[in-house]
């Protein structure tokens, strides 16, 4: 079978790759022409091999096609996420040492703003749209050859993760020697069961900027599948895109489900999703409940993953799951997953600490950051500060992140476990829990409320809610108090940024964890 999509794009140029969010149809003949295009592009601009640039653009086709650059032209791209602001991304760009900017207009004041701060050469910035002072992104690729470049090598991105603390740091993995074509694709993808069909789907409903979600994307293209690209994500547009391109498969994460499911039930019996094969989630825990009426509607295609930015990871099938319930599944074949204590013990089955990964196929370092790359390390195995447990037969479960922790009058308290017995209650859209300061217990268990359409937050909605819990939760995990706020601060790919509900709290304190 050809190796790579360079391969099938020669073998087969006139089949379908790419679907642009405004319909916009691409055969793999002509993402390899771009693609290819860009690389030229790139040299003529200054980058070689291992040379290093940034994209700041929505879900669009000339991410793919950045994409496809950088991977056969040995160079390293940095997708950048385009909701933090100006200093933020000035960050990233001085400290990747990126010489070529791609923006896109939707955000340019924001792109501007931040490629002043990093004092980025005026010929080094390119704009999908208008933006000031930038150069159209046609430039990069009008004029070149559509052929394929020579002395091609294996490229790759480099994702800037903050972890817990501090400035985000690239996650930066050495090159690989040899032929883009030498090197093995379908990487997770192929873990989870995906077949290369070349009647394989893939819907693309979060940022590209999210790990998993490009590795999902670019796995599938080099596997054979074409990609639908979805640019603002809206549940019932989903069920529209899986029935219109027959989607197999797709990345999702478990706020994407509960909105799913509280779509009206005539809204739902409109699309047919039996085309589904693989709805793959992770990025945050999914409440049991939510899982199950997914399993209810969608079936056994719905699976899920743990895995970090730095390497390494689990995969559930469903039928493991209903068997299992709570897990996030066992290692990957690649990958080798421990439970330690503070002292660096390796911990025995059942026994709760902090989740450290083994990645066998690949090391990393973060760039520029030799302590942060030793911290966190116990040999060659890391952490990104989860805390679980795996069961005799090596399955993992998680507890929550040992920084989300609360730790009140002594008890360990999962906030998990509660935001996902307050999503039970019709009136949760949303929910966050954490703890704040209390001059007794050392934290008391504070819960936020973003309430549903037709439910008025209050007083009176909150003792509703805080009755509701004493009916599911033991005492000391009972939230004392609920707020609300109009909406939770969750990033496009479903992630909670609870540290801005939670900071405010413990502004002049600090915590113990």
């Amino acid at each position: 079978m050809a190796n790579g999509f360079w391969a099938h794009a020669q073998a087969n140029p006139d089949r379908l790759a790419l679907v642009d969010p405004d319909g916009a149809e691409w055969t793999a003949g002509e993402l390899f022409a771009a693609s290819n295009r860009l690389v030229h592009g790139l040299r003529a601009a200054g980058l070689g091999a291992g040379d290093v640039f940034s994209v700041i653009l929505p879900n669009c086709a000339e991410y793919i096609v950045a994409y496809m650059a950088a991977a056969q032209a040995g160079m390293y791209m940095v997708p950048v996420n385009h909701h933090l602001v100006g200093p933020e991304i000035a960050w990233i760009l001085a400290d990747s040492e990126s010489k070529v900017v791609i923006g896109h207009e939707r955000f340019a004041d924001t792109i501007v703003a931040a490629a002043d701060e990093a004092k980025l050469p005026a010929a080094a910035r390119f704009a999908v749209g208008a933006m000031p002072g930038f150069r159209p992104f046609v430039e990069l690729t009008d004029g070149q050859s559509a052929e394929l470049p020579a002395e091609r090598g294996v490229g790759m991105t480099m994702n800037y993760t903050s972890g817990t603390t501090g400035r985000p740091r690239g996650v930066r993995r050495p090159l690989s020697a040899g032929l883009p074509e030498d090197a093995r694709y379908g990487g997770t993808l192929l873990i989870y069961g995906v077949k290369p069909h070349d009647d394989n789907v893939h819907l693309v409903g979060s940022p590209l900027y999210h790990t998993a979600v490009l590795q999902h994307a670019q796995q599938s293209l080099h596997i054979g599948h074409t990609v639908v690209l979805m640019d603002k994500w809206r549940p019932e547009e989903m069920l529209r895109v899986i029935d219109r391109y027959k989607v197999t498969h797709t990345h999702m994460v478990p706020t994407q489900f509960h909105r799913l499911l509280q779509l009206p039930e005539e809204i739902k019996a409109k699309y047919d999703v039996s085309s589904m094969r693989h709805a793959v989630h992770g990025a945050a825990p999914c409440p049991d409940h939510v899982k199950r009426r997914m399993i209810e509607w969608w079936g056994l295609c719905v699976e899920e993953y743990y895995a970090a930015s730095e390497g390494g990871g689990t995969f559930c099938s469903a039928q493991e799951w209903l068997d299992r319930p709570g897990t996030v599944g066992k290692a990957w074949p690649i990958s080798e997953i421990g439970i330690f204590d503070d002292d660096d013990n390796r911990l025995p089955a059942g026994e709760i600490g902090t989740v450290y990964m083994l990645m066998r196929a690949g090391k990393f370092k973060y760039h520029k950051d030799e302590e942060k790359t030793r911290k966190g390390r116990i040999g060659d195995w890391f952490t990104v500060g989860d805390v679980g447990l795996l069961d005799e037969d090596g399955y993992l479960y998680l507890r929550d992140r040992k920084i989300d922790m609360i730790i009140s009058g002594g008890q360990n308290i999962y906030p998990a476990e509660i935001e996902s017995a307050l999503l039970r209650h019709d009136a949760v859209g949303d929910v966050a829990v954490f703890g704040i300061p209390h001059e007794d217990w050392g934290e008391e268990v504070k819960a936020v409320v973003e309430a549903n359409e037709g439910f008025a937050a209050g007083p009176d909605l909150a003792a509703e809610l805080l009755a509701f819990c004493t009916e599911q939760l033991a005492t000391y995990k009972r939230p004392r108090t609920i707020d609300f706020v109009d909406a939770m601060p969750r990033d496009p790919n479903g992630k909670l940024q609870k540290r801005r509900l939670r900071d405010p709290y413990w502004e002049g304190r600090e915590r113990a964890v």
